[in-house]
């Protein structure tokens, strides 16, 4: 009776430790999380390093401009920022072009519009800025075998009123799909946040994705090979499915930090910013 109890015991905690030992990432552990808030925390986060001072900013649902969303850009992704520079991506339902609400370091904003490319999906996932602050990357939702380079509106394009134009394509060397954020960790590499609920690309659901590139962006093609680094923490007290959402990269402290939303009503009480570290 007491050996069945033991063994009993052993079972139920391998089965409570079991989702975190399958969703460990290669390379990072996780060292920490922090509630993300459904309404403003949702979507995505960047670390706006500046002499005046430094802040994490979230966006969601309810961080979207009225006047933005009055227009029709009613969905807003993960922000990218560098040099002080900080990027907001907004989409709109129908095919009207992709914005980037964009912050100057000295704190001023201006709006810069794209039209879109025959080819080009308008979806406007995710904004990650480069280290330089010269290039903007964004995705697309979906299956896909690349990511968009523009160049840096405000820092290097400076016309809001002309439309920003495609500078290059990040040509990747196996299929993605439903990226949600990236963000450089250095010229070279990007670490990017996936909600694929498929798994067979990679050979697991959610995972977080490593792009390490043949060199930094100069404003033309250049090649990016994709590395999963395995499942993202999924969480909750409720069952069903997760969405993962943005990332960021705080070169400060060399902070990964990932957004988790949790199924159902749990959504509101358990979502989570999952920090990691090397």
């Amino acid at each position: 009776m007491r050996r069945t109890g033991i063994v009993v015991a052993v079972a139920a905690l391998l089965t409570v430790f079991a989702p975190a030992l399958a969703q460990a990432v290669t390379g990072w552990t996780e060292v920490g999380k922090d509630q993300a808030r459904a309404l403003d925390e949702s979507q995505g986060l960047a670390t706006i390093v500046r002499p005046s001072g430094t802040t994490i900013r979230y966006t969601g649902l309810s961080t979207i401009p009225a006047d933005l969303n009055a227009q029709g850009w009613n969905h807003v992704g993960d922000p990218g920022s560098a040099q002080g520079w900080y990027v907001e991506p907004y989409q709109r339902d129908d095919r009207g072009g992709k914005l980037y609400r964009v912050q100057a370091p000295n704190g001023s904003w201006a709006n810069y519009k794209h039209s879109l490319e025959s080819w080009e999906a308008n979806n406007n996932s995710f904004a990650a800025v480069s280290p330089d602050a010269r290039w903007l990357v964004e995705g697309e939702y979906g299956t896909m075998d690349r990511l968009l380079v523009h160049p840096m509106p405000g820092a290097v394009f400076t016309d809001p009123a002309q439309n920003l134009p495609m500078a290059g394509t990040i040509r990747l060397d196996h299929p993605v799909r439903d990226v949600q954020g990236c963000d450089f960790q250095t010229a070279t590499r990007l670490l990017c946040s996936s909600d694929d609920p498929d798994g067979s690309l990679f050979g697991t659901t959610k995972p977080l994705l490593q792009v390490d590139l043949a060199g930094p962006l100069s404003g033309s093609d250049v090649a990016g090979h994709v590395t999963s680094l395995g499942q993202l923490p999924l969480r909750s007290g409720c069952s069903g499915s997760f969405e993962v959402e943005g990332i960021d990269f705080d070169e400060r402290d060399n902070t990964l930090r990932v957004i988790v939303m949790s199924p159902s009503i749990c959504i509101v009480f358990d979502s989570m910013t999952y920090r990691f570290k090397q």
